[in-house]
């Protein structure tokens, strides 16, 4: 099984390199992924954190050949370096921007804001974008139609779920853009962090059921504390993972409890949360 390295330019498919970023962590796992597209003319996918020998780096593999950079979304991981590296290359800039939460990248500033289907093109490249918002509202994945391949960002990672952070993080919008992917015809999925995924769609299912599961767990834990805050809630929906790691799951318990509020499933006063048949 491939180790991946930080700082390091690996060729991962045919015209296709990944500089890893060395920004390795609990919620980053061995660091952002950086893709360079193309051969002559250059995409790059993710240019991520503001890392001075990581933009060297990105600079260095692609000198005066790149024409765009493209952002899966602009979590702090992921876009700050698309300043520096437009500055030193003139390649545009695409990405959505979204409202600041304090995990936003204040810097970013599109040339160009994709849609749901637009195509980004240069020489002998075009990516599809692909609106999947749940981790963020911005999200986009890009889909390299010729070799079946998406550039999946953080909607899905390589060895772990996503978290999901309210407000701009949205559980329900999540499941939707995990369905949206079924329809698509994938060979390989490329994240954002991690090493590529070459079963798609069984991911996805797995994805899907797993997050079902800890929804189920999140309504259990209502059904034994009932009201109770999302701090008493964590222990209980999240007993299966370490304790350092109840900051991030918070956030995520939250997203799953706003979709059950949705879905009359559950319910909130105040700060307590209750279960939908509590009085």
């Amino acid at each position: 099984m491939e180790t991946i390295v930080p700082c390091v330019a690996v060729t991962v498919a045919p015209s296709i390199v990944r500089i890893t970023a060395p920004n390795p962590g609990v919620m980053t796992g061995p660091g952002t992924n950086s893709y360079i597209v193309g051969q002559d003319r250059l995409i790059v996918v993710d240019p991520g954190p503001d890392i001075d020998s990581h933009i060297s780096l990105l600079i260095d593999a692609v000198r005066d050949r790149l024409d765009w950079i493209v952002c899966t979304h602009t979590h702090l991981d992921h876009s700050p370096a698309a300043r520096a590296l437009k500055a030193a290359t003139g390649a545009r800039i695409a990405g959505r921007v979204t409202n600041q939460d304090g995990r936003q990248d204040k810097t970013f500033e599109p040339d160009r804001v994709p849609q749901d289907g637009d195509t980004i093109t240069t020489d002998g490249v075009t990516l599809r974008a692909v609106h999947t918002p749940g981790h963020a509202s911005n999200h986009l994945c890009y889909l390299l139609e010729a070799q079946k391949l998406l550039f999946t960002g953080d909607h899905i990672m390589e060895g772990s779920t996503v978290v999901i952070s309210p407000p701009d993080g949205d559980m329900q919008a999540y499941f939707a853009s995990l369905e949206k992917l079924f329809p698509l015809d994938l060979a390989t999925l490329a994240p954002g962090h991690g090493r590529f995924i070459t079963t798609p769609h069984d991911e996805v299912r797995r994805l899907i059921a797993h997050r079902l599961k800890r929804e189920a767990k999140v309504l259990g834990a209502l059904a034994r504390k009932s009201p109770a805050t999302l701090d008493e809630l964590v222990p209980l929906a999240y007993d299966d993972v370490p304790e350092k790691l109840y900051p991030p799951a918070r956030r995520s318990l939250h997203a799953h409890l706003i979709k059950l509020a949705h879905e009359g499933r559950a319910k909130e006063s105040g700060e307590l949360w209750l279960a939908a048949d509590a009085r």
